[in-house]
Parts: structure tokens; C-alpha cells; sequence
């Protein structure tokens, strides 16, 4: 009970102090994103909404809009989510040995504010959905457990690395340098079809791209995600939790008074 408290108040902090002082304040939470959003939309609204047409999706002037930011607000979430856990203790070195709380524990709050920013970004989405008047049926009631399901896999991710970068100082910039990579090998913002045979074999094997099309699937198609995909993905997130969880017990003894 004590931790959760502890964890709840440095989520509220967290989400005041990142943009404290400033004439915006918390829109600039979703500044970036929608940013983002706007200048793929611009430049490549017409190529890839052609080529969703040629991928079977359904035609529509605001497709390419609703298959760009589902995609786009859950990568933005579990990247965010993985880096910034992966900084974690360094970031709170000097406040960890006054206050009492698991280190299993204190990532938890990054992943809570992570949340709540992707929840405030798809409560703007769907004014937008409303607004064009996108029909969404009862497989959004799926949408939860998807992401909950990447949440798992991301706090898995970030403890793992998190507890690494403590003894390996490269680290968090090799993590930052995979990630930028990564987003380009998650069709998030081009089609899949697209890409040469072999280029797009290679996405089979990136678990990111199923959980973007699980996203696209009840969004987009108002279908259900795949259910083996859910399972797997639950198996996959176990699998890393188990062992991000095992790496940190046999070191958490010496992260203290490395950091």
C-alpha cells in the first residue's frame, strides 16, 4: 500500500513537472504527436492512401488519417515507455536511497504517465473519429487488453534495460539508437505493400507490427484483433517479465551503489 501511494505521487509529479512553467503547459503533452501526425499526413496522405485501397483496406478520404495515428499514439506510448524506464534510476539517483520503495516497483510510475498521455491522446482521436463520423463497433471493447497486453511487454522491456544500464552506462544510447531504427521497421507510418518480398517478411518477425495492426484491425476495420496474436503476446510478455524480474533480482543488491 505504501509503494502504490509512493508510485501514484511520483506519477502526478511527473505529468506536472514536465512542462511546469510553461505558457501551454500540458498541451505540450500532445504538441509533438500531433506534430507528427500532421506532416505525415501532409506528404503522404496520397501515396498511402492509394496503396491501402491496393491492401484491401476499405477506401475513404480520412483512412490513411485513422491508419496513421492508431498506429502512431501506441508506438509514440511504448517507446516512450521503454526509454524512459531504461533511464529510470539514474534519473531518480538521488532521491532512491531516502524513500521507500521497491526498484521493481518505482519504473511503474513512467508506465502510468505513459498511459495517461496515450489515454488523452485517444480521447482527442476519437473527437476526430466522432467528428468524420468513422463507425467503431463493439471490438473497441478489445482495445483495453491489446494494450494492456503492450504495457506488459513494454515495463518488461524498461526494467530489463533499466537494470543493465545501471552496470552498462551505453546502454541507454544503444537503446535509443534501436528504437529510431525500430520505428522504421514498423510499417506505422507506410503500408506494408509497399516494400520489396523480403523487406516485408522481415515485419513478420517485428512483434511491434502486430500490435499496430491489432490497433488498425478494431479501429479502422472494426474487426477483432487476431486471437493468437493475443496469445502470444501474452506468452511474450510473461517471457520477458520472468526474466527482466530474474536479471534484477541477481543484481538488485549492487544497483544501490552503482547509481
Amino acid at each position: 500500500m505504501k509503494d502504490l501511494s509512493v508510485i501514484l505521487a511520483f506519477t502526478r509529479q511527473d505529468l506536472i513537472d514536465r512542462y511546469s512553467g510553461s505558457v501551454l503547459g500540458g498541451f505540450w503533452l500532445l504538441l509533438m504527436p500531433l506534430v507528427n501526425i500532421l506532416i505525415f499526413t501532409i506528404v503522404f496522405s496520397k501515396i498511402m492512401g492509394a496503396r491501402l485501397v491496393m491492401a484491401g483496406m476499405p477506401e475513404g478520404d480520412y483512412n490513411y488519417s485513422l491508419y496513421l495515428v492508431s498506429g502512431l499514439l501506441a508506438w509514440h506510448c511504448f517507446a516512450n515507455t521503454v526509454t524512459r524506464i531504461t533511464n529510470v534510476y539514474q534519473d531518480k539517483a538521488g532521491i532512491i536511497g531516502k524513500v521507500s520503495v521497491s526498484l521493481t516497483v518505482l519504473p511503474i510510475y513512467l508506465l502510468l504517465s505513459e498511459s495517461v498521455i496515450y489515454l488523452l491522446s485517444m480521447l482527442f482521436f476519437g473527437v476526430f473519429i466522432f467528428w468524420i463520423d468513422h463507425p467503431l463497433g463493439i471490438s473497441l471493447l478489445a482495445l483495453p487488453v491489446v494494450f494492456v497486453l503492450q504495457s506488459l511487454i513494454a515495463y518488461s522491456l524498461g526494467l530489463l534495460f533499466a537494470t543493465l544500464a545501471v552496470f552498462i552506462r551505453d546502454v541507454r544510447e544503444l537503446v535509443g539508437i534501436v528504437f529510431n531504427v525500430w520505428f522504421w521497421l514498423t510499417p506505422i507510418v507506410y503500408v506494408a505493400n509497399i516494400l520489396p518480398d523480403d523487406w516485408a517478411r522481415l515485419l513478420s518477425y517485428n512483434p511491434v507490427t502486430f500490435f499496430v495492426d491489432a490497433y488498425r484491425d478494431i479501429i479502422l476495420l472494426n474487426q477483432w484483433p487476431n486471437g493468437q496474436f493475443l496469445f502470444w503476446a501474452f506468452m511474450m510478455g510473461c517471457a520477458l517479465f520472468i526474466l527482466a524480474r530474474y536479471v534484477h533480482k541477481r543484481l538488485q543488491q549492487d544497483i544501490r551503489d552503482f547509481i
